[in-house]
């Protein structure tokens, strides 16, 4: 009898179904953490291996991107963005919004593009769309250093940009695009091990949403442009939370302060409800993907 209690004490972890809905495990998470660096490395080798010019994408993209956004919003349909350059403006909207939607596309493909390491070996599944998020903010990460120069840049040469004094809060937007796009993902990854064509549709969708995201206009530019379509701006919760991430860039513009409060809110509510489909998804989701 003695024997066989020390031996149930010996056990390092057991493997159990979870009891609740709303499990995160962070202890567990933690002891696994040396495969969450190997999946974030995974992550970030693998996108540009046996390209030409490898992790430069991730300078080109943004940049030709905000050239042409520049090219067709400003100067073709005349939206004016005051004293800021328009090219900079561009810059610093498309930067946190690429950052939102490769992780959103990654973390909805979590269950699909890893069916067959989940059914051979156990580890903590949100360790996969976790892995996503992070290293994608190496990504978010060159960006932002190519924005930092262009702003110096245009600070050099007497351009009227300086942040603002609450520039600090970019952390916490930064935060609320992570918590949006893991809750987001993680409801999408849930009916993706069912309905295929769904992964089709989060792309498509996702290249409609940015031009409805504030990313390459105000949106006091969009109140005076859209005027009677302008609701489906206004009711964009990306939207508000990039006019808030170009605010703390700019002090010339006023800070937007509820794409913060509704944005953070909104973040923490779909991330748990996420995490509510991702678990329940996670016992069931070998037998239909």
């Amino acid at each position: 009898m003695v024997d066989k209690m020390k031996e149930e004490e010996d056990w390092l972890y057991e493997i159990k179904p979870k009891g609740k809905l709303i499990d995160l495990n962070l202890k567990e998470i933690w002891r696994y953490r040396d495969l969450l660096v190997l999946f974030v490395k995974r992550d970030i080798v693998t996108v540009y291996k046996q390209t030409i010019l490898g992790p430069l994408w991730f300078i080109i993209q943004p940049l030709f991107t905000s050239v042409v956004f520049t090219l067709i919003f400003n100067e073709v349909a005349g939206i004016s963005n005051g004293a800021i350059p328009n090219f900079l403006f561009n810059l610093t909207g498309l930067t946190l919004w690429s950052y939102f939607k490769e992780s959103l596309n990654a973390t909805s493909n979590s269950f699909k593009s890893n069916a067959g390491i989940f059914g051979k070996v156990y580890f903590p599944r949100f360790i996969s769309p976790a892995s996503k998020v992070i290293s994608g903010l190496l990504k978010y990460a060159i960006q932002l250093l190519i924005l930092v120069i262009f702003y110096v840049y245009f600070a050099y040469n007497g351009m009227e940009v300086r942040p603002s004094v609450y520039f600090p809060l970019v952390i916490i937007i930064l935060l609320n695009i992570i918590l949006l796009a893991m809750g987001i993902g993680m409801v999408l990854s849930s009916f993706t091990t069912k309905y295929r064509d769904l992964s089709l549709l989060v792309g498509f969708g996702l290249n409609l949403l940015m031009y409805l995201s504030a990313v390459m206009y105000s949106m006091d530019a969009a109140k005076d442009k859209l005027t009677d379509y302008y609701w489906a701006v206004e009711w964009n919760p990306i939207a508000h939370i990039i006019e808030s991430y170009r605010t703390l860039w700019f002090n010339s513009l006023e800070i937007h302060w509820t794409g913060l409060y509704v944005g953070f809110g909104l973040g923490i509510v779909l991330f748990f409800i996420g995490l509510i489909f991702f678990n329940r998804t996670e016992k069931t989701f070998i037998d239909t993907v």
